[in-house]
């Protein structure tokens, strides 16, 4: 047996990478018996190998100490690599077996199980799959330590090489993510005997010719130049004023083809661009790999603020004369967010930031296996006490897009907003899970709200494909292309109808905002789904949580 330590210490990349890469992939429980348990594992990098007690692993991964015979392992066995070894997905035994029936139905799932047979010579899929299910059947989760002791051999043998592309694919809320997935293509369904036919198309172009303008607002006070621009028509129809917040990293660009929507059917928009957030201030910070530290935790407040004082400076437009003068209705405002600019939109909407609960999630649970919208979500956790309410009287209702949430309003501060709210969850979203981004605080929501829901959908899938992404927003595979177009079809048309509910036309517009119009626009590859509640089967997965 050869040692892969000393002269061969180069390779001690690929043992940590695997080590991270058991729990990124399974993400999750320990203390199966040890009479069904595995006690050894061997891992294999080309000619070389090393064994491991399991039992050594995991008291390490208990107590963060090294035991003694690990000592030569202390430059792969980091504090990082034990805390994974030690997290786990907790999940109510009697809700177990569906979860990973779920699991094992999405393309994910499958292709999971078959990576791991692949980095486990001697399993079949068949053994894999039973070794999930009775790890979870014993405990109440699982995660990489637990897989290993229901292995059912004395020693598990485990190609490093394998597992560390596996570990570029799966992390354990992308697995959460795919099973839900597979779950609310079913459950969201609302059978309909009729075939849905509206008496016009809202996501067409509308009649009115679009005008634009670019504004630059100095606001003084706060140090902050912000450039919008403002789409409007010549429509003489009362509207409310649609205000659009981008996502970190992006410009007020980033929309675009929704706004042009949006003002050819006479509504005024204003595409806000934050200055704190925008791609050239990402661009140009200092720290860019840590994404905890990348967005300055001012800017959670500061980007509320900015639509607050956009707001202020459009009423004073509003007055003087010129081509906007009575077109901008500050006082009946919608704000549409995607991302951080989601966030953004839930806050002015009446959201409360907890920063308790925030900060409690970012000392004991974040992690390099949580996704970059949990690691920037921490951003905010250095935020003062008592800061001043985010909320802004003139917004009435929020459209958020694929919103970062996470812990950022805790468990009760999105229960404080009473003005409708829509939002939008892609199931394949590795950017802001759906799970902790969108689906629970859409539960969460006690006032009149909606959820659209795109399966197979990824976080930058309703924006144009003609738009240059970042580079940062280009770290995962994104869904952009035509497979995606009927997904911003119904943005356009549902956006337009949610809007509506604000003027004389609303019952025109309320059959686009039902389960028959958007399951009009679902295809194979994209199944859509539109619900104003979540079904009750559904709601055991809101208390899947990582530990």
């Amino acid at each position: 047996m050869h040692s892969w330590l000393g002269k061969n210490r180069p390779q001690t990349s690929f043992l940590q990478g695997l080590l991270c890469s058991l729990t990124l992939m399974l993400g999750w429980g320990v203390g199966i018996p040890a009479t069904t348990a595995a006690e050894t594992v061997t891992i294999r990098l080309g000619p070389f190998q090393q064994s491991l007690a399991i039992a050594d692993l995991e008291k390490f991964a208990k107590t963060g100490k090294l035991p003694e015979q690990l000592q030569l392992f202390s430059f792969v066995l980091t504090p990082q690599v034990g805390e994974l070894l030690n997290r786990r997905l907790q999940l109510d035994p009697a809700f177990a077996d569906k979860f990973l029936d779920e699991l094992v139905r999405s393309p994910q799932g499958r292709q999971l199980v078959t990576s791991l047979r692949t980095a486990i010579p001697d399993s079949t899929i068949e053994g894999i799959q039973s070794t999930l299910y009775l790890s979870l059947r014993q405990v109440n989760g699982l995660n990489a330590i637990g897989f290993l002791r229901a292995y059912p051999q004395k020693n598990v043998t485990v190609d490093a090489t394998q597992a560390l592309q596996i570990a570029l694919k799966f992390n354990a809320n992308n697995l959460q993510s795919h099973a839900l997935g597979v779950l609310l293509q079913r459950e969201l369904l609302v059978k309909n005997h009729i075939e849905f036919q509206g008496n016009f198309d809202p996501a067409a172009t509308g009649k009115n010719t679009v005008e634009q303008q670019t504004l630059t607002l100095q606001d003084r006070q706060r140090n902050r130049s912000i450039p919008v621009d403002i789409y409007w028509s010549q429509s003489q129809a009362p509207a409310p004023l649609v205000v659009i917040s981008h996502g970190f990293g992006a410009n007020r660009r980033f929309f675009s083809y929704l706004a042009r929507h949006l003002a050819s059917h006479g509504i005024t928009v204003a595409a806000i661009e934050h200055p704190g957030s925008n791609s050239v201030a990402i661009n140009n910070a200092s720290n860019q790999m840590n994404l905890a530290q990348l967005l300055p935790a001012s800017e959670f407040i500061e980007r509320p603020k900015d639509v607050s004082f956009l707001l202020n400076e459009l009423e004073k437009l509003n007055t003087q004369s010129g081509q906007l003068q009575g077109k901008l209705n500050t006082e009946q405002v919608n704000v549409i967010g995607h991302s951080l600019g989601g966030y953004t939109a839930l806050a002015l909407v009446g959201g409360e930031v907890d920063l308790k609960e925030l900060r409690e999630f970012c000392k004991t649970s974040l992690s390099f296996g949580e996704s970059p919208g949990d690691w920037l979500q921490c951003a905010a956790a250095s935020l003062k006490e008592n800061q001043p309410s985010l909320q802004d009287q003139r917004v009435k209702s929020a459209i958020a897009l694929n919103p970062l949430v996470g812990k950022l309003f805790g468990t009760n501060g999105l229960t404080k907003i009473t003005k409708p709210v829509l939002i939008l969850a892609g199931t394949e979203d590795a950017l802001t899970p759906p799970l902790t981004h969108q689906i629970r605080p859409f539960n969460q929501l006690r006032g009149s709200k909606y959820l659209l829901t795109a399966i197979g959908a990824t976080h930058l899938s309703i924006t144009d494909p003609e738009y240059q992404v970042s580079a940062a927003a280009a770290i995962v595979t994104e869904k952009r292309g035509e497979e995606t177009n009927s997904l911003r079809q119904l943005i356009r048309g549902v956006t337009l109808a949610f809007i509506k509910q604000d003027t004389p036309e609303a019952q025109i517009y309320q059959p686009f905002l039902t389960p028959a119009y958007a399951q009009s626009l679902s295809t194979a590859e994209l199944p859509l789904r539109f619900n104003s509640d979540l079904p009750g089967n559904i709601k055991p997965w809101l208390s899947l949580v990582m530990k």
